[in-house]
């Protein structure tokens, strides 16, 4: 399973290796297309690929620390 996520951050989680933490938990790829951080907040365009519930695990991860994750459609890079 590949799927292509926007995920925002609060300013508390600036500073926290979320995406290292994840993989530690889950057994997902990440592919990191675009990304902007600053110290009140941030957000990431990633792709995520693995097994359905490797990739849903992670996704809760991300949901439980506190980003806000929305799926996202088409190639970002194209437009």
């Amino acid at each position: 399973m590949k799927v292509r996520l926007h995920v925002s951050f609060p300013e508390d989680l600036v500073d926290r290796p979320m995406l290292y933490e994840m993989m530690q938990a889950h057994d997902v790829v990440p592919n990191l297309r675009r990304a902007a951080v600053e110290a009140h907040s941030g957000w990431v365009i990633l792709e995520l690929s693995g097994e359905d519930g490797e990739v849903a695990g992670a996704i809760g991860y991300l949901e439980g620390v506190g980003c806000t994750v929305n799926r996202m459609e088409g190639d970002v890079l194209e437009g």
